[in-house]
């Protein structure tokens, strides 16, 4: 009899912690990272019987903090941002949990300019200051620094965010703009200005830019519907999407997160096309910021070791 009321109690725990849910924060609907979270909180609950609450926010600046404060128990944000936030010491209680995807940028310029490399940009009108989006130009700076320049080399261009310098350009008060591919507002500029181009990277320039930050790598791309503006293979700036999570979330949490989103990827990437790259192995990248414990020891007891940026 006591082992039947045992079970039926360990049921009835099983049932709490299986109907808990857990927030998700990530960036206001939309966007790529909205996309994300939507996919892997729909596997969650479908594959690994955990219920998770998608909670947009204004930005980076309001999910890492949630994050840190456990309102939310998982997070997606990029590498700089989080970078800053926990160096600072400001966000002492939060995470790695994983790589989700990278993120591929570009300068952009008209696609009948004669500037096909970013050592064209010199004496040009390119955009920067991004007073409402911080990381952009530590980004934009390491850009200019694989052709050598910096900021005294262009005529500057402020802009509080990437879309006020992409209208910037569309009205012909920039000579380039700065953007992540796969958005809908690279799109719409292609448009409106008659097609645009992808400025190439130096690849031997790496070694300065990484002296900006050292969290951008580049990544092939190729020709193709996401990739407006380039029209042959090419690097691109890169840079990751980090999965966060406090250290409150227990090892059970994470180790079962980790081990749903590995299992399950052809559903994730039924709701985010991006998520083709995710995998174990490029979960687990060489950061100089901690990860949580039992995603660590999941890496370990699956024989895999941290790869390099890039």
């Amino acid at each position: 009899m006591a082992r039947i009321v045992l079970g039926i109690i360990a049921c009835a725990l099983a049932g709490t912690a299986a109907a808990q849910t857990l927030g998700f924060a990530t960036l206001p609907t939309g966007t790529l990272n909205y996309t994300t979270a939507s996919a892997i909180a729909k596997v969650m609950k479908e594959k690994g019987g955990m219920n998770m609450l998608v909670q947009p926010t204004a930005g980076d600046a309001a999910i890492i903090p949630m994050v840190g404060r456990n309102e939310a128990a998982i997070g997606i944000t990029n590498a700089l941002e989080l970078a800053a936030a926990v160096k600072s010491g400001a966000q002492p209680n939060v995470r790695i949990l994983g790589t989700a995807h990278a993120l591929r940028t570009a300068f952009f310029v008209r696609k009948d300019s004669p500037m096909r490399t970013i050592a064209d940009l010199k004496g040009k009108r390119v955009v920067l200051g991004y007073s409402a989006m911080r990381t952009i130009q530590p980004v934009s700076l390491a850009i200019l620094a694989t052709a050598g320049l910096a900021e005294a080399d262009v005529k500057p261009v402020l802009v509080p965010n990437v879309v006020r310098g992409a209208d910037d350009f569309s009205s012909g008060a920039a000579d380039m703009f700065f953007f992540a591919f796969g958005a809908p507002k690279v799109r719409e500029v292609d448009a409106s200005v008659g097609g645009i181009r992808a400025l190439e990277i130096d690849e031997h320039g790496m070694a300065a830019a990484r002296k900006i930050t050292p969290y951008g790598y580049l990544t092939p791309v190729q020709p193709g519907p996401v990739f407006v503006g380039v029209d042959k293979p090419m690097k691109v700036y890169s840079f990751d999407n980090l999965l966060i999570t406090n250290t409150k979330v227990s090892d059970a949490v994470v180790t079962r997160i980790i081990d749903t989103l590995v299992k399950n990827k052809a559903d994730l990437v039924a709701v985010q096309p991006v998520l083709r790259e995710f995998s174990l192995e490029g979960m687990y990248k060489l950061y100089d910021m901690p990860y949580h414990p039992a995603a660590l020891k999941y890496f370990k007891d699956h024989n895999v070791k941290p790869s390099p940026l890039g």
